[in-house]
């Protein structure tokens, strides 16, 4: 396991933008692939993105296609996720996640979890 560290969250109004990052501790970090899950309270933890290594192709839920994007720079070791147009259903606990190689629907395959940042789209 390797530590990721969130940051970013915060309250914002319906409509509104926040950018978080995940900052990963890893000397190889572009041999990982970075997931953003999200868990609101109550429910399941569901991915809403995932980044390839390579940071050219990004998986995201249909739910926040248009609206979020993921982007990373391996040479700061950090990842993005860029959240435009909020909802109050975004609201929940994201956090980021790492798997070495590929993309995978499916948050048993990751390994390494950062402990969340919370977000919260409310007026």
């Amino acid at each position: 396991q390797m530590p990721l560290v969130e940051s970013g969250g915060g309250l914002v109004q319906p409509g509104g933008s926040l950018r978080l990052s995940c900052s990963v501790s890893v000397f190889h970090l572009e041999y990982y692939a970075i997931g953003w899950f999200r868990q609101a309270p109550g429910k399941d933890r569901d991915q809403v993105s995932c980044i390839v290594p390579s940071g050219k192709t990004v998986n995201y839920a249909d739910s926040v296609k248009g609206r979020f994007t993921s982007s990373r720079d391996n040479a700061r070791n950090t990842i993005y996720l860029q959240m435009k147009n909020l909802k109050p259903e975004d609201t929940a606990v994201y956090y980021c996640a790492a798997r070495e190689r590929e993309c995978s629907d499916d948050k048993r395959d990751f390994a390494s979890w950062g402990q969340g940042t919370q977000v919260i789209v409310a007026s």
